[in-house]
């Protein structure tokens, strides 16, 4: 525990709390309302708005330590060490066809030979028993516990996080809620029931009630038959008999200031706890947590966590004169790359590489047209009755194979009437030649 010190009141005017003169991020509501415990529409001052809850809300980190926070409580257990091995068993070894198994020994009983010890067997023990030594609690870093109950304060003056957590806030005049120092003197219950009807926060202490279910599960049989909801949890400087006055009203925790727990004001590592502060409380946060530019008066050397950006704004930031006045101009040129064309078949690009193939697909399609025509004539000529005619190339190619089939199966010499039927055609082809 810190030693408590007399800090005065901290004047009206909105503090700085971000690097060189950033604004606060809750420079929508510097102040917060003090109100009566006994009618929440009279005010009795107004007091600046913490820098606590301008912390960064960091759901990862309140989930991570609150989950190694609640392992702390958790108490060891084990079964017996002598569990499933109160026999006399022993394996029968190998060479008679059974598994190697320990076997109660002795006879007479159907007992007898049955196996024993493992954990497939009848009255074994279990897999793996337990132990006591197992690492049952977790150690947390003070800044990352320190972090999240940080963030857990912040979560819990934004109303639309109270209200997703479930809590009943409808008719609280104000988030968070402060109510003047004649809460910390509250003795009886039913002055607690008429200081939450005061201030609207009693539906949330009827939600609280009204959520008593038995627990699922075996914790029923271990004492802890019952669960409900949390409802409000009330923060003091000083108890005068407050703890108290709230305890019996299901839900409802009592906590002091200067020992905030988040598993209080986060449960089950959820943020948006419904606090309910004393003004003296209230002023406390500024000496217990400090800022990002001034040390805590109670925790040594410790600042809070900046934010990773104080505009969340990122379109205003991107848009804004400072920004573009030093970004280069947008491209709105398009540049494609160009479509790599085949040259086997794309006779454009062939013919940039060989301009005289323009030449020879000209010639192949002359060809092809006079082949065409050709092969038309053959088929009007067959059509009219008349047989077709060979060509003298025809005629002369027919020759030739002639004379090469009789040098090839007989002499080099050709007979005589073929030689002569040869030089006649070689004759007339030169002769078309010519003209």
């Amino acid at each position: 525990m810190a030693p408590k010190s007399k800090t005065a009141a901290p004047k009206a005017a909105p503090a700085k709390v971000g690097p060189a003169g950033a604004p606060a991020l809750a420079a929508a509501r510097p102040t917060v309302s003090v109100r009566k415990t006994d009618a929440a529409d009279a005010v009795t001052s107004q007091v600046v708005m913490p820098s606590v809850f301008t912390a960064p809300i960091r759901p990862d980190i309140v989930h991570f330590v609150h989950t190694n926070m609640a392992k702390n409580r958790r108490q060891a257990y084990a079964v017996s060490v002598g569990a499933g091995h109160q026999h006399s068993a022993e394996s029968w070894g190998t060479g008679r066809a059974v598994a190697r198994i320990p076997r109660v020994s002795g006879g007479g009983t159907s007992r007898a030979g049955q196996g024993a010890f493992g954990n497939m067997c009848r009255k074994g023990r279990m897999f793996a028993p337990t132990k006591i030594w197992r690492k049952w609690h977790r150690k947390i870093n003070t800044n990352q516990k320190r972090f999240a109950v940080a963030s857990a304060l912040a979560a819990s003056a934004l109303p639309s996080l109270v209200m997703a957590r479930g809590h009943a806030i409808e008719q609280v005049p104000e988030i968070p809620l402060v109510l003047d120092q004649a809460l910390e003197q509250q003795q009886r219950t039913k002055q607690a029931i008429a200081v939450l009807k005061a201030v609207g926060a009693y539906a949330d202490v009827v939600k609280a009630k009204e959520s008593r279910h038995v627990r699922s599960g075996k914790g029923k049989m271990r004492g802890r038959r019952t669960v409900n909801r949390r409802g409000p949890l009330i923060v003091v400087a000083e108890d005068g008999g407050v703890s108290k006055a709230f305890r019996n009203l299901p839900g409802v925790e009592v906590a002091n200031v200067d020992s905030l727990n988040l598993l209080q004001l986060a449960p089950g590592g959820h943020l948006g706890r419904f606090v309910i502060w004393s003004s003296a409380a209230f002023a406390k946060l500024n000496a217990n947590w400090g800022s990002v530019a001034r040390e805590s008066e109670q925790k040594k050397g410790y600042t809070l966590p900046r934010n990773i950006m104080f505009n969340s704004d990122v379109t205003r930031l991107i848009n804004s004169d400072e920004v573009q006045s030093k970004v280069r101009p947008a491209i709105k040129k398009v540049v494609r790359a160009p479509l790599k064309k085949n040259p086997l078949t794309n006779l454009g690009a062939r013919v940039k590489l060989n301009p005289y193939a323009m030449a020879l697909r000209r010639s192949e399609i002359l060809t092809q047209q006079r082949r065409e025509k050709a092969k038309e004539a053959a088929r009007e000529a067959v059509r009219a009755g008349a047989k077709p005619g060979k060509s003298a190339a025809a005629k002369a190619h027919a020759l030739a194979h002639r004379a090469n089939e009789a040098r090839i199966l007989g002499s080099h010499e050709l007979p005589a009437k073929l030689a002569e039927e040869v030089k006649a055609a070689q004759a007339k082809k030169s002769a078309s030649k010519k003209k």
